[in-house]
């Protein structure tokens, strides 16, 4: 249903995430007047704050995570805020919260950033405070459940009250300018779709590497490990981005028949496909730094890091490795992708004594948002020894190409979408069941194998059977 949001409705307005990422962005968007004027936005939580409280809160936090330049008009966008406790476990406090929200008078946006258990009473106490309506849209903050099972309660849950089409599950690394850019990059430059495909490409490398530890998410992250919190979300994702179809046009429901074409046709990962690790002490950027069971408290089976070699089983890439690594406490904070093209299949300048790489395209998300491709180029001189080649980068920096443009925050796209109703950039139900259909056959086969994680010092880029596990297919990991 097409329609612009009046009212957007923050559970978990006094969370880590609406400090760091709700707040700032919708701040940011009202600097650069991209929120309508009637735009009201309605925190709630447990803490016993009243609308003034919540204003000072808010401002606190733009103060400490929205640069200054960025800031602009910030007294009207805390004019906008207001605020209503609740305990939303049960009913009571819901018919409270109703009014505060008042009678939209275009749509309600509601926002869902809560532990997973809560979901289900969240729903139940919407629906009996009628915030259900056919002009309210949904959106998830992740983990949507844990495995298969549990997601489904989730969206049984929600579905029993909205219908897909206001159902809106946020992945935030697809609000990412690069993301975006990797659909830009294959589909409007005719000089990569015709090689995106297993004749051309070697293998594709995905990397999400972290050099932060537990940082205050002790419970959920011992729960969960690197395969449930980054693969299962972020990195599934980047891959169906890499593998997906070319859609007929870029809507919601063409995009996101491909990306679930590709989830669907993960082959599972066999024996010996994955490695999994776990940090113990060592140093980050020269500084000592624990190990997770000293974090943690106590010893821990929890994988800290995962690499894995998986098979997209279509006629594109039939036979091409897709190659995922993320861990926390490795050496660099960095995601990227990269796709490694073929040899050529002659080099006419062997008999001159040159040698050859292969090109190599090298798209970084985080921190800095680049592109990189590598040439081969003749090594400048007359040549009486033989002919050099070497290769050349050639970098496209983001911040450079377009001066001027503000480096947004992925959340912020994410939100006006939210508040417009484009679900493009949203994950729909059975993308996050394919996931999830993968993952849990991983993990079982973990259980099965008795696999456990291999130790690894911080600092390093993890066991030294994630090596191996590319290394024994000719394959170098891109660090």
């Amino acid at each position: 249903m097409n329609f612009t949001a009046d009212r957007l409705l923050l559970f978990g307005a006094t969370g880590d995430l609406a400090q760091r990422m709700l707040l700032p962005s919708l701040c940011a968007l009202d600097a650069d007047d991209l929120l309508h004027d009637d735009l009201r936005i309605v925190g709630t939580a447990r803490s016993g704050l009243d609308d003034h409280e919540f204003r000072n809160f808010a401002r606190e936090a733009l103060e400490k995570y929205l640069p200054a330049n960025r800031r602009g008009g910030m007294a009207d966008f805390l004019n906008r805020l207001s605020y209503q406790p609740l305990d939303a476990t049960t009913l009571e406090g819901y018919d409270d919260l109703a009014a505060k929200v008042g009678t939209p008078g275009q749509g309600l946006a509601i926002f869902l950033s809560t532990a997973p258990s809560l979901f289900g009473p969240t729903i139940a106490g919407l629906q009996h405070a009628g915030l259900d309506g056919a002009t309210t849209r949904m959106c998830l903050e992740k983990p949507l459940g844990t495995d298969l099972a549990t997601s489904r309660q989730i969206n049984d849950a929600v579905a029993g009250a909205f219908p897909e089409d206001r159902i809106f599950r946020i992945d935030h690394y697809l609000g990412k300018e690069t993301v975006q850019n990797l659909l830009a990059l294959r589909f409007a430059n005719l000089m990569f779709e015709p090689i995106w495909n297993a004749a051309h490409i070697d293998h594709v490398q995905i990397t999400v590497a972290e050099t932060v530890g537990l940082e205050g998410r002790v419970g959920f992250y011992d729960d969960a490990g690197a395969l449930r919190d980054m693969v299962q979300n972020h990195m599934l994702q980047l891959l169906a981005l890499v593998a997906m179809e070319p859609p007929g046009s870029f809507d919601a429901t063409a995009v996101r028949d491909e990306k679930v074409k590709v989830l669907r046709a993960l082959r599972r990962v066999g024996t010996g496909e994955t490695v999994t690790g776990q940090y113990r002490a060592g140093a980050i950027a020269g500084k000592a730094v624990p190990g997770y069971d000293d974090e943690l408290g106590r010893e821990s089976g929890t994988e800290t890091f995962v690499a894995i070699k998986a098979h997209v089983d279509n006629w594109r890439w039939k036979g091409v490795p897709f190659y995922l690594r993320t861990g926390k406490r490795l050496p660099h904070r960095v995601t990227e992708i990269v796709v490694q093209f073929r040899s050529v299949p002659h080099s006419i300048f062997a008999s001159k004594g040159a040698t050859m790489q292969p090109n190599r395209l090298v798209i970084g998300i985080q921190p800095e948002e680049n592109i990189t491709l590598s040439l081969m180029t003749k090594v400048p001189g007359l040549d009486r020894e033989g002919i050099r080649l070497r290769q050349v980068p050639l970098n496209i920096a983001m911040l450079d190409a377009f001066v001027g443009q503000h480096r947004r925050i992925a959340y912020e796209r994410l939100l006006l979408d939210l508040i417009e109703g484009d679900q493009t950039l949203f994950v729909r139900r059975d993308e996050v069941e394919a996931q999830w259909h993968w993952i849990d056959a991983i993990r079982a086969s973990w259980g099965e194998e008795g696999l456990t994680p291999k130790p690894y010092t911080a600092g390093s880029w993890g066991p030294s059977a994630a090596i191996a596990l590319a290394e024994r297919d000719g394959v170098s990991w891109h660090e």
